[in-house]
């Protein structure tokens, strides 16, 4: 972690929302998110707030050495978005608690506000935590 992480940090991130992110693209296995609404999904939301997060980091840890790992979010999705609209993703680093990391993180889509979230990343050591995710794999399956 450098010296310029900084909490009250802010950033903005866009995203322009194409049909592939639309809750059938979600789990195409799932038959009942086939006759869904086509708009963006919910768990491509927190995915999108994830990578916002992560490109308002990154130049502020050594990365790729060090990345951040989601750990919490608490999420409201207030209106739905069809493909199409631009996702304007507004952030803050709220908290800094030695390698834990906690935003706030408001999104519109240029028509309604469609969320408010407060999102937690930890940062961790990426070839340590590889190793540890590495050796759960090869315990479960002994």
């Amino acid at each position: 972690m450098k010296n310029s992480l900084k909490q009250g940090m802010t950033f903005e991130f866009n995203f322009k929302v194409p049909e592939n992110k639309t809750v059938a693209y979600l789990y195409p296995e799932a038959s009942e998110f086939q006759v869904m609404p086509k708009v963006f999904a919910t768990g491509f939301l927190v995915g999108l707030f994830e990578w916002a997060c992560i490109q308002a980091i990154n130049p502020h840890i050594d990365w790729p050495n060090e990345q951040t790992v989601g750990i919490g979010i608490n999420l409201k999705h207030l209106a739905a978005t069809p493909p199409g609209l631009t996702i304007s993703v507004k952030g803050k680093l709220e908290n800094i608690e030695g390698r834990k990391l906690t935003f706030s993180i408001s999104a519109d889509d240029g028509v309604d506000q469609i969320s408010k979230c407060t999102h937690e990343r930890f940062i961790v050591n990426a070839k340590s935590f590889n190793t540890g995710v590495e050796s759960k794999l090869q315990n479960a399956l002994k």
